[in-house]
């Protein structure tokens, strides 16, 4: 049993997979940092200065200046900005990977519309034929009666 699921974890695919899944994380990491550090701050700055990261609302009923006042009081919150912060964040990574996934498409495309050149056997075998089929005549059938 030990065996069959060691040859199961070395298959090409599942590695593969493996590999995709730890790619797919740190560049979840990258794009959330995007947002995060690049796209959000201008986005704020158009929108009068508001801070996504520091939108929220306190349950406890308590005022509180910033998201890190709040959580050192370790009061409840409906943090909403991040919330709009980690959307902005999906739709830019979807986006991203949409873009991935149509290239990579189109790659595959061009390469199946490649057609192989045949063997030089196959050619040099399609040429016996074509020549034997001149050299012989063809026999019709003889007509039924």
């Amino acid at each position: 049993m030990l065996q069959d699921f060691k040859s199961f974890l070395m298959k090409g695919n599942v590695v593969d997979m493996a590999v995709w899944f730890i790619f797919g994380a740190a560049f979840g990491t990258l794009i959330k940092s995007l947002v995060t550090n690049v796209v959000m701050p201008p986005v704020g700055q158009a929108m009068a200065d508001v801070d996504f990261a520091n939108m929220f609302y306190a349950l406890d009923g308590n005022t509180y200046a910033t998201l890190a006042e709040l959580e050192e009081a370790g009061a409840p919150a409906i943090k909403y900005g991040t919330f709009i912060n980690d959307a902005i964040g999906f739709i830019i990574l979807g986006f991203v990977i949409f873009m991935l996934v149509r290239m990579i498409t189109k790659m595959q495309k061009k390469e199946e519309a490649k057609p192989a050149a045949p063997a030089a056997d196959i050619v040099l075998l399609t040429e016996i034929r074509d020549s034997l089929a001149k050299k012989t005549p063809t026999k019709k059938p003889a007509a039924k009666k």
